[in-house]
């Protein structure tokens, strides 16, 4: 049976909520997304584990880029995250669960699922999250293992595989290796760097896939995302570009 992915592709994608921090609005915050839900766009944002496991919206996994305080996500509790309110404002890391609170399936949401646990340990969690959750949702992540994991214990949720660029052998390699591993891991989507959208690969799997073009920053970059990819996740201060 063909699996329904209509819902993103109907709108542009938020990278980590709508996010001004010269405005007082940082990413992945419930301010964000409160943001992006008056615009009706996309929410796309990315999660961590806590060291006592709670599932908290955080891209980094250290505090020291958006509070200056060199601790790991991992090696704290959640009540030690909320005990920091980012500059000026009252917002603090979000939970999924607050997110999933506040989102109510107004707009579809997708979860970067990030890879500094165990594989599983993050997984099992959001799964258990979103059973309750009614509104649609895909996942998505660079590391295979994970999306695999959820083709195993949640098939169906939409999970998505993550391509970078290619700036050196290195990510060449890795580039090359989630293609292949995605033979086993079966996703449904694939989200991918702009310096990656019209390599040949990514071409013949668009085909079969749908592509979604990260991150979108300018005109120039939406007009060579809709010639490679089906959908994008932007990022321009707030604003759809």
């Amino acid at each position: 049976m063909e699996r329904d992915l209509s819902y993103l592709l109907n709108r542009p994608i938020a990278h980590r909520g709508l996010h001004n921090r010269d405005k007082g609005i940082y990413e992945n915050t419930l301010s964000s997304f409160k943001k992006t839900l008056e615009n009706d766009y996309l929410i796309e944002f990315d999660v961590h584990l806590t060291k006592d496991n709670k599932v908290v919206v955080i891209h980094d996994d250290n505090l020291k880029r958006l509070f200056n305080i060199d601790k790991k996500i991992k090696n704290l509790t959640l009540e030690e995250l909320k005990s920091y309110q980012f500059p000026h404002t009252k917002d603090t890391i979000p939970t999924l669960q607050e997110v999933l609170d506040l989102v109510k399936g107004k707009v579809p949401i997708i979860i970067e699922l990030k890879y500094d646990a165990k594989v599983g340990k993050l997984e099992k969690e959001v799964i258990t999250l979103l059973q309750n959750y009614s509104g649609s949702v895909a996942v998505k992540s660079f590391r295979a293992k994970s999306i695999r994991y959820f083709k195993k214990h949640a098939p169906e949720v939409i999970r998505g595989q993550l391509l970078s660029d290619n700036r050196n052998i290195f990510y060449t390699l890795f580039f090359h290796l989630r293609i292949f591993y995605g033979r086993f891991s079966k996703p449904d989507f694939y989200s991918c760097h702009l310096k990656v959208i019209n390599h040949p690969k990514i071409c013949q799997l668009r085909e079969n896939h749908l592509i979604l073009g990260w991150t979108i920053k300018n005109k120039n970059d939406i007009k060579y995302a809709k010639e490679y990819c089906d959908n994008y996740i932007f990022e321009d201060g707030g604003k759809k570009c």
